[in-house]
């Protein structure tokens, strides 16, 4: 075997060669002088029955056509193709061509030679095939020897790597950073072959990828068959190669998969940073080298850009690479970076222009350094003419720069990013906003009251359903007593924060009427029932409600008395208290009568009373805290629990616990946690007097008030409080019936309170200049700082509030 250039000269020996074809001997009138045994096979005759008859006796019908005859003994000499009567009398289609002899007077004069025309036929195509292969195929061929050196290629791969000497060169050899690109294949050329050598395995479109000698500086990548070669003993010959450049087809599919890429791992969340950060991990290494992602500021803040709004050349960095290593990705180490771009740089050129910048390598090809980079691609983020910052793409150690192709992907990937950082840009401001409404509506400060320590945590939730409706509250109420709320508005976004902040201005509100727990919850039952009518009103008339709608309503309304240490509490649906025992540290969950969500209209809610031992410690929440979605409420309840436990570390302390070990990660629903460490008053800042329905009683209840005011030191008070010791006394003593109770408690106030078995309300009115009477209320009102009446199962209580001096 040789190069190209020798391969048509050395062909295999065909059908009408002389050391194969049947041969016969004519003289100069075409007498057959002599008749080989091939012929005799061929035609049936043996050499009596034609030796001295011409020739054209065992033609039928003449000559059907004549054609070259590419391996007749002599070049140039015209094949015929002949019918010829065969010895049993057939038919028989026969090549034949003729050679002249060397000859003097009579005797041999031609030597011809024939062979069946259909064998004949099939060999000169597969010669014309052959001949396609080393000369016109577009495939590149090379045949290596079982030392797995090139013995033969063809013009195809000949032209294609470039004029050089191959024969001789090994697999590996011929083009410079080769690579074998398809999986579970050895890492190199030879070993691969040497396994084909070896079990005689076809391998069919393996991809390899290097640089040819006619295009050192560009990566090419074939798809590569090969095959064992055998003789007719079947002893191996070689490996022959096919080869076919597939480059463009490879880089398309390349993209493509990009694209498919960036489908799938872009606009996972709503975090801009995030996305930016997909970007990367799409697109580097394979497509870029680096990524950086600038926006503008009014982007990052929720707004869009708006013409003439930021500074020339000034943007936002949110994400940066590490130059030292390719697909590094981290943050900026100042978070939120401001670039300022020069005028001509690609990305100021890009943000002015709107369109895709191109800048080449930098430095001349006459530089013996490398330029430093090879090619900068800025793309403008834009969403509906608005432009959003922009996306910059570099490569430093990919060899070659951005083509039109690339640069159309590159904008396909841009125009993807900005319409997530546009999607992430409407959640901020809206989820801005929603968070805005949501802490204004929550209590910014607890108050101090004596009767309680507290503490309080709100996290919202990280997830696209924005705020939702968790809230907490704590609020004094009369007798130094406290009403404690907690309560969850099913839902998300801006409509359950509205919702959110109805129920909570209304719990304030009816908690001052000092309703009982269950009474509570059955009026803001009512008032979530007459919404849903309303509700359903509109929907009747043809009116959408927003999808974010709320769904339903827990609660868990709870009212402690520091003086007797009871706690009454009633739920709407919610999830149990947790309360820890002061004296041995254990938490249980006590069995309070779960009353039906709010809103659902018309079922009642019941009351349980508690004996809470000062100290004790109570935990109210929301079910964002126990349940998640991989952990389930009583997983939950048993974190919570082993938190309380240490239920005499600081109540701040005991919230940071609770939040860090319950959720650990990003949070799908709020949470809302409210900490009470309940006290009691001491015997000595509380007084009562049980007093007889006599109108005598007045005076003594006058008196005793007085002198415990007194003991108190609180002289200044001491007019004031007789005052209105007389008026409650009396007032009770004119509409009620039974027993009558007074007490006073000195708290952050001193608080006077009477108590009868009646049932009806006073109400405040101004008497006219005739009345004798009708102002004892409107007295009290005006020398007290509060006053109001609370209902119980067995009448009412009377109290007013003095300012301690």
């Amino acid at each position: 075997m040789s190069s190209v250039y020798g391969a048509e000269h050395h062909s295999v020996r065909g059908p009408l060669n002389a050391t194969r074809a049947a041969t016969a001997v004519l003289d100069a009138d075409g007498t057959v002088v002599g008749w080989s045994p091939t012929a005799q096979g061929l035609l049936g005759y043996a050499p009596q029955d034609v030796l001295g008859r011409p020739i054209d006796t065992l033609v039928m019908d003449g000559t059907e056509e004549d054609h070259a005859a590419p391996d007749a003994p002599a070049v140039g000499r015209v094949a015929r193709t002949l019918r010829m009567r065969h010895q049993d009398g057939r038919a028989l289609r026969v090549t034949t061509t003729e050679l002249p002899l060397a000859h003097t007077g009579p005797g041999p004069a031609r030597l011809l030679a024939l062979a069946d025309a259909e064998e004949t036929e099939q060999w000169e195509a597969l010669q014309s095939m052959l001949r396609g292969l080393a000369t016109q195929s577009p495939v590149g061929l090379a045949i290596y020897d079982t030392d797995l050196r090139v013995v033969w290629t063809n013009a195809a791969l000949y032209e294609e790597m470039g004029p050089s000497q191959y024969v001789g060169v090994g697999p590996d050899d011929m083009v410079t950073h080769g690579e074998v690109l398809s999986e579970s294949y050895p890492k190199t050329l030879e070993e691969m072959m040497r396994r084909v050598l070896a079990t005689g395995e076809t391998v069919v479109d393996l991809h390899y990828r290097g640089r040819p000698p006619s295009d050192p500086e560009r990566d090419h990548v074939w798809s590569c068959s090969y095959y064992r070669l055998q003789d007719a003993g079947s002893v191996s010959l070689g490996v022959c190669e096919e080869t076919v450049d597939i480059t463009d087809r490879y880089l398309a599919q390349q993209r493509l998969d990009l694209l498919v890429r960036a489908g799938a791992h872009l606009g996972t969340s709503l975090d801009i940073t995030r996305t930016a950060r997909e970007l990367s991990a799409v697109a580097v290494p394979e497509f870029a080298d680096k990524v950086t992602v600038d926006l503008l500021e009014e982007v990052l803040e929720g707004d869009r850009a708006t013409p003439g709004s930021r500074r020339a050349g000034s943007v936002v960095r949110v994400l940066w690479e590490a130059e030292e290593a390719t697909g590094a990705v981290g943050e900026m180490p100042v978070p939120g970076k401001r670039i300022y771009y020069a005028p001509d740089s690609p990305q100021a050129r890009s943000l002015a222009s709107g369109s895709p910048v191109l800048e080449g390598p930098a430095g001349s090809e006459d530089d013996d350094e490398p330029p430093p980079q090879r090619s900068c691609l800025a793309v403008p983020l834009r969403v509906e003419s608005a432009t959003l910052g922009v996306v910059t793409f570099t490569r430093n150690r990919l060899p070659s720069p951005f083509d039109p192709a690339e640069q159309a992907v590159a904008e396909e990937l841009a125009a993807r990013v900005a319409v997530c950082i546009d999607n992430a840009r409407h959640y901020t401001r809206e989820h801005a906003a929603a968070l805005m409404l949501q802490r204004s509506l929550l209590p910014q400060k607890l108050p101090r009251l004596t009767g309680v320590e507290l503490a309080h945590r709100y996290l919202p939730a990280d997830s696209r359903a924005g705020v939702g409706g968790d809230w907490f509250d704590a609020i004094a109420l009369s007798g130094a007593r406290v009403g404690l709320v907690v309560g969850d508005v099913v839902g998300h976004g801006l409509r359950a924060a509205a919702t959110m902040g109805r129920l909570r201005t209304s719990v304030r509100v009816l908690a001052r009427l000092d309703l009982a727990p269950d009474d509570l919850l059955a009026r803001l039952d009512d008032l979530l029932w007459q919404g849903a009518d309303e509700q359903e009103a509109a929907r009747m008339e043809g009116d959408e409600l927003p999808d974010d709608a709320a769904l339903g309503v827990t609660c868990l309304y709870a009212v402690y008395d520091p003086v007797s240490g009871l706690c009454r509490m009633a739920r709407a649906g919610h999830l149990l208290p947790a309360v820890v025992d002061p004296t041995n540290g254990s938490v249980t969950f006590p069995d309070i009568p779960a009353g039906p969500p709010l809103g659902l209209g018309g079922l009642p809610f019941e009351t349980a009373e508690l004996t809470l031992p000062e100290g004790s410690l109570l935990a109210l929440f929301t079910d964002g805290l126990v349940r998640t979605r991989d952990r389930d409420v009583d997983a939950g309840l048993d974190g919570l629990r082993a938190v309380l436990a240490e239920h005499r570390r600081p109540l701040d302390e005991l919230a940071d616990r609770a939040l860090a070990t319950l959720l650990a990660g990003p949070v799908d629903d709020d949470v809302a946690l409210l900490l009470v460490r309940t006290r009691t008053l001491d015997s000595r800042q509380v007084a009562t007097w049980e007093l007889t329905p006599d109108p005598q009683e007045v005076a003594r209840a006058r008196a005793e008030a007085a002198a415990q005011v007194g003991v108190w030191g609180l002289d200044d008070l001491v007019f004031t409080t007789e005052l209105v010791v007389s008026e409650l006394v009396t007032n009770a003593l004119r509409y009620a019936s039974g027993p009558i109770r007074l007490r006073l408690i000195r708290d952050r106030t001193l608080i006077c309170e009477v108590s009868d078995n009646g049932h009806t309300s006073p109400h405040l009115r101004r008497a006219g200049y005739d009345d004798e009477g009708g102002r004892g209320l409107f007295l009290v009102a005006q020398m007290t700082q509060r006053w109001g009446t609370r209902h119980a199962y067995s009448g009412k209580t009377i109290w007013a509030e003095q300012t301690l001096p």
